[in-house]
């Protein structure tokens, strides 16, 4: 193992091209700035490619034709040029292609976007969200491992402190199981043979030139059973006999893991839950956790959106109360008063002793 300090976009950008990521494409905007820049740098060192797109829509449109060759390919923003790529977010995930996307979001306002997606008909997004610059690095590269395991896109949601800060990281390239072979990519070696593939939203067979809409909507629907029944992730701590129990993500996440564990030495029974995966959500463990301790606070820099998958895990078994809320800097890039340990715990101890709702 090699640690190296490092800022968290340039560590983010190292694990794509480690996890095989030759094409990246993106137009910059902060807190992605840094993270695009990562890998103009890096990615011709490694026999691949980056572009300044004209835009985000021009962006997602590069990286869906590479990624349809069946190279492994990215793309990014922040939430609001993610906003421009929605119309190909759900057309790619029709299509059924490995597209991985960075979203290092200004705060957590984007959990709707994310978990939700704007674009249109019936699609989900595998969402993996790390705590720090280490925890990104692995998801990075388990991001480019899933996608081309269900052939569907994932979505990394950082941050601007992750995407900032300096931290020692590990890269070491992780080692999965086989996967499928790419048999659906259009790399042009069969061209002319009258055996050549497409890639489509539609449901289209290229053989008997036949439309399946229905039939392919279908199958997209069973693959994203299957995905919420196998690919959930979270992290956990002192929830077998807390009085309440946090739930909280990301950067977020990380100061309530932090501040429980003091509050665990200082004798108070309070626990966490972590989601790691934002979709598919961790509902059986948040619903454990809120039966054993009968009370749940969640925590969010947001005016309350995952709240709502939280209270659909407790299914009223016990109350929820929100003790986040609206939390940036005047530059928006969500650096508030929420990423502090000490207003942290104010606000856990809140929840502890009065029950309140601090929205």
């Amino acid at each position: 193992m090699t640690r190296r300090l490092m800022e968290g976009s340039e560590a983010m950008a190292e694990a794509a091209i480690a996890a095989g990521c030759r094409f990246f494409a993106g137009y910059p905007m902060t807190p992605f700035t840094e993270l695009l820049e990562g890998f103009a740098k890096r990615l011709p060192e490694s026999g691949g490619a980056c572009i300044n797109a004209e835009s985000e829509l021009e962006a997602v449109g590069m990286a869906w034709g590479a990624v349809a060759t069946g190279a492994r390919a990215a793309t990014g923003s922040t939430g609001q040029g993610l906003s421009l790529m929605q119309e190909s977010f759900s057309e790619i995930t029709r299509a059924e292609l490995p597209l991985v996307i960075f979203n290092m979001a200004r705060g957590q306002g984007d959990y709707y976007q994310s978990t939700r997606g704007g674009g249109h008909g019936d699609y989900r997004h595998i969402v993996l969200a790390p705590a720090d610059a280490q925890e990104a690095v692995e998801l990075t590269q388990l991001a480019f491992d899933l996608a081309d395991r269900w052939r569907n896109p994932v979505l990394i949601y950082g941050d601007y402190l992750i995407a900032h800060a300096n931290e020692s990281v590990d890269i070491t390239p992780r080692t999965y199981p086989p996967l499928p072979p790419k048999d659906w990519a259009v790399d042009g070696t069969l061209g002319g043979s009258g055996e050549s593939r497409t890639v489509n939203p539609l449901g289209v067979d290229k053989k008997s030139l036949g439309i399946d809409p229905e039939g392919l909507w279908n199958r997209l629907q069973e693959k994203h059973e299957r995905i919420e029944c196998e690919e959930v992730r979270v992290e956990t701590g002192f929830t077998e006999d807390a009085e309440l129990v946090v739930v909280a993500f990301g950067s977020v996440g990380r100061f309530v893991r932090h501040v429980v564990r003091e509050m665990r030495a200082d004798g108070l029974k309070v626990g966490f839950v972590r989601p790691i995966t934002l979709w598919p959500f961790p509902s059986e463990a948040v619903a454990a956790a809120a039966h054993a301790a009968g009370r749940v606070a969640v925590l969010e820099q947001n005016a309350g959106q995952m709240i709502d998958d939280v209270r659909l895990a407790v299914l009223g078994a016990a109350p929820v109360v929100a003790i986040g809320g609206i939390s940036t800097d005047r530059s928006g890039f969500g650096v508030g008063d929420l990423l502090n340990p000490a207003a942290v715990r104010g606000r856990i101890e809140g929840a502890l002793s009065t029950g309140g709702n601090f929205r």
